[in-house]
């Protein structure tokens, strides 16, 4: 078998007439063209062309192996082309796996863009707060906020910061104040919960002598943000999404140690599968506009 190389090198001297000249097309050296020709020589048994002191002039076989030389390079721009197409208008099923509150948020306006721009692509949105496990399949694509993902094989983006930190309404604020500091607290209530985030919510409330100052628990990180938007109390909601909710202040800063990333993850087996690909490309984009409207 010849290598696709040599034969773009067979082509590219019977083309211009000179090893000079197609290596001036190829972009490679002059030598190489010369080794390839060789090569293929070589591997066929043929003799393509004659060594001349004034160049290369091509034998009775290379002129008669020539149109079949055509041929092939035609069939691999066609399969080119074709597979173009295919990219560009790549359809199909792909599941998105994200949090609740960022799939009813930060996600609706980038799936209906998508829609309308690759109307191919049939999303499946699971929202939970639990992360899922690509290598096994159970998503094709992920949205987590994590410090660092964990999971065989995953390949992606960190897309922005993305601490858990503080917030109140504006109306909160108007009728209570704003606490400034962890001291001022104590004189404010709490909404507590939010499904997975509620673990390490509650731990900060225990460092703080804050967890009987929880005066509503909701199972979701939906929950979170439609008791503070009703002005019930604080609560701790992700900064990527709270920071753009123009009825939300944040309270206090984070703590470095609380800080984590939103990312943009796939198993590595998918990456290149068009239709996963588009959707990277596209999530990746939009949540990267997000991010940077915020500097």
């Amino acid at each position: 078998m010849y290598d696709w190389n040599d034969l773009k090198a067979f082509l590219a001297v019977a083309e211009t007439g000179s090893t000079l000249s197609a290596a001036q097309a190829l972009r490679v050296s002059q030598t190489t063209v010369a080794r390839r020709i060789a090569a293929l020589e070589a591997a066929t048994g043929l003799n393509l062309f004659e060594r001349r002191q004034a160049g290369y002039a091509m034998t009775p076989v290379g002129e008669a192996m020539l149109a079949s030389a055509v041929a092939v390079r035609d069939a691999a721009d066609r399969f080119g082309e074709a597979a173009g197409a295919k990219s560009r208008d790549a359809g199909g099923r792909v599941s998105l796996t994200t949090m609740e509150i960022f799939a009813v948020t930060v996600l609706p306006p980038i799936l209906r863009d998508l829609r309308a721009a690759h109307p191919g692509i049939h999303i499946h949105l699971d929202t939970t707060d639990e992360p899922r496990d690509l290598a096994a399949g159970a998503a094709d694509i992920a949205i987590r906020s994590s410090k660092q993902p964990t999971g065989a094989g995953l390949v992606g983006r960190r897309i922005a910061d993305n601490p858990w930190t503080l917030y109140c309404s504006r109306d909160y604020a108007d009728r209570h104040g704003i606490p400034h500091s962890r001291a001022e607290l104590a004189t404010h209530p709490f909404i507590g919960g939010g499904g997975g985030v509620w673990e390490p919510y509650q731990a900060w409330l225990r460092q703080y002598g804050l967890e009987t100052s929880v005066v509503m628990q909701y199972d979701s990180g939906t929950g979170l943000l439609a008791g503070v938007r009703s002005g019930m109390g604080l609560t701790i909601l992700p900064a990527f999404l709270a920071d753009r909710e123009s009825d939300l202040i944040r309270c206090i800063p984070p703590k470095s140690e609380d800080t984590t990333g939103l990312w943009l993850l796939t198993h590595e087996r998918l990456r290149h599968v068009p239709r996963v690909r588009l959707v990277l490309d596209f999530l990746a984009a939009e949540l990267t506009k997000i991010a940077r409207a915020g500097l």
